[in-house]
């Protein structure tokens, strides 16, 4: 039963219809030598030369060329004619022409069944992917029973070729969708063919192939399916989950295993801050927490920045209270007192900002902030003035939901939920410091080291873990912040900037505010990339003994001294946190 396929003779040979004999001769030299994959049978490899033959023995022919030429021709110009006369009709049905058969006018040729795998590898080495997948998928998609029945050749040699036909063109077809940008399109090509090859379980060094290419364009889909509108819920989840996969088979946002994406530590940071932008605020809190347990200072950091964007802007303080006790289990060998000075800011805490302030050492917001408070007492007016600025354009430009907000402390102050926690937050932790007088035994008493214990210095009283009473109402804190900020932040001058936040340089991804050296990189890690992640039990066994001894040391000093004797103790697990070397980078 003849078989027409949508291909020609000059086509098959490669050739434009202006071909000269020498060149048809050479083509066809050339052609025949060019053997395919080693995996094809010698069925369809003769059956491929059958077809280059007939195409050179009939266009080397000149009374043959003339008369193939003249049907060729014909088909062409009646083609182009009909064309033409559609698009001049257009518009006949909801502004779209008619659909006219193509396929009868394009050219084609009439081949025997047993040529059916040639034209399949010609129409392959042609890049004709899509005819491939066209003409296969019906011998395929039940149960190749049309291949089996012998119609075609022998099923145990034709069967193969033809699937490893299909698996390439899907393979070829996901390529080129992928050079395209239709990452989805290429995924579901890419996973059509592997189910071909898987259906008769065959070819499994093809299968690797594709599933390669499928881990490598795991992170461009990820991204794809992110970038799209909110009301597509399912797309989306499903980027998440695409996510979610690759952050489990690295091991974290900075593990160092391997998810065949091709991606190394350093790339795949810009990665998580690229996509950063398409994520809510709730769907990065919901990551980033999880990621954060692992644990990793990183995914802590990016939980910091979703906790403190989506606390100010939904005005829930308790989250930026999240925040800030996160910050506290932050490397102690990091500098994030200006984050947690913020975060004080935010929860009413003035007098505790401003002694986290006096700890930072990043010199740059530091000097703005006393520059914008020479004529306060305090650097409340600075401290105010920074927060907003760097909320409105280091944190809400990378939440997808926060792109577009405006940034107000005056009317978060001003909010009756956000004052009713803070207020409340100042006399719970008032309580939770209150000092617990202990009586000492009367004098002579002896009593053993271990019970004398002295009263902490002022130091150890104000230690920057500490949370503290604002001092002062919330009222007066709102009024007072409105008056700082009022309409002078609009009217700020760029060369007062608080601090460039990072530079865009030096090819390093981080996530925090501003750029500082990488503590201790792990081996094998890029320069300039490293993560260190200290355990949090062994950094809260070691802050704990080194308060114990303080202690200890205060207890031998003051011991018998007939006063009352105040003990608070406090101890917090601490990680390290870590950033590039090299600064921010933005994309």
């Amino acid at each position: 039963m003849p078989v027409r396929i949508p291909l020609d003779y000059y086509r098959i040979l490669g050739l434009p219809i202006q071909a000269t004999v020498d060149q048809l001769r050479q083509a066809h030299r050339d052609r025949t030598a060019q053997l395919p994959r080693r995996e094809y049978s010698d069925v369809a490899i003769e059956s491929r030369k059958h077809l280059l033959d007939e195409a050179h023995e009939v266009l080397s022919d000149l009374d043959q060329r003339r008369a193939y030429d003249k049907g060729f021709l014909a088909k062409t110009y009646d083609y182009d004619q009909d064309l033409d006369l559609n698009e001049s009709n257009a518009g006949k049905a909801n502004g779209s022409p008619e659909a006219s058969p193509e396929d009868d006018y394009n050219p084609s040729v009439e081949i025997d069944d047993k040529d059916f795998i040639g034209a399949l590898l010609v129409l392959q080495e042609l890049g004709e992917y899509e005819q491939v997948v066209k003409l296969s998928a019906p011998y395929l998609s039940n149960g190749s029973i049309g291949l089996k029945d012998g119609r075609f050749g022998d099923p145990e040699l034709i069967l193969p070729d033809v699937v490893l036909t299909a698996g390439l063109a899907y393979l070829e077809l996901g390529r080129e969708q992928w050079q395209q940008g239709q990452y989805e399109k290429a995924a579901t090509s890419l996973e059509v063919g592997q189910d071909v090859l898987l259906q008769e379980n065959l070819f499994p060094n093809l299968r690797g192939e594709i599933q390669s290419d499928l881990y490598k364009l795991r992170p461009y889909r990820v991204l794809e399916l992110l970038q799209r509108p909110s009301d597509q819920v399912n797309e989306r989840r499903k980027g998440l989950q695409l996510l979610r996969e690759m952050l489990q088979e690295r091991g974290g946002i900075d593990g160092h295993s391997d998810d065949r994406s091709g991606l190394n530590v350093e790339d795949f940071l810009r990665f998580v801050q690229q996509l950063r932008r398409y994520l809510t605020t709730t769907e990065q809190q919901a990551l980033f927490e999880v990621e954060a347990r692992r644990p990793s200072a990183v995914a802590t950091y990016l939980a910091v920045y979703a906790l403190i964007a989506q606390g100010f802007a939904n005005c829930q303080p308790a989250l930026i209270r999240k925040a800030k006790l996160m910050l506290m289990q932050l490397g102690r060998r990091q500098d994030v007192h200006l984050e947690k000075s913020v975060c004080s800011l935010l929860l009413g805490q003035t007098e505790e900002a401003n002694r986290a302030l006096e700890l930072s050492q990043e010199q740059e917001p530091i000097n703005f902030i006393r520059e914008q408070s020479k004529d306060s007492p305090d650097l409340l007016p600075g401290l105010c003035l920074y927060s907003e600025r760097w909320l409105q354009d280091e944190v809400f430009p990378h939440f997808r939901d926060l792109a577009d907000r405006k940034v107000a402390l005056k009317d978060y102050f001003a909010d009756e939920h956000v004052q009713s926690y803070l207020e409340s937050l100042s006399a719970e932790v008032s309580n939770a410091n209150e000092w617990v007088v202990v009586h000492p035994r009367r004098t002579g008493t002896s009593t053993a080291p271990a019970q004398r214990i002295a009263a902490p210095d002022q130091s150890t009283r104000t230690s920057s873990y500490q949370e503290v009473g604002s001092g002062a109402t919330t009222a007066t804190l709102a009024a007072s912040t409105a008056t700082v900020l009022g309409a002078s932040v609009v009217g700020l001058s760029q060369d007062a900037e608080p601090n460039t936040i990072g530079s865009e340089s030096s090819g390093s991804a981080t996530f925090g505010m501003r750029a500082t050296s990488i503590q201790d990189p792990q081996p094998g890690d890029p320069a300039g990339s490293g993560f260190n992640a200290v355990d949090p039990a062994t950094a809260s066994s070691r802050l704990s003994a080194s308060r114990g001894r303080r202690a200890a040391a205060d207890a031998e000093t003051s011991g018998g001294t007939g006063e009352a004797i105040a003990v608070q103790v406090q101890a917090a697990g601490q990680a390290s946190l870590i950033r590039s070397s090299s600064g921010v980078c933005y994309f």
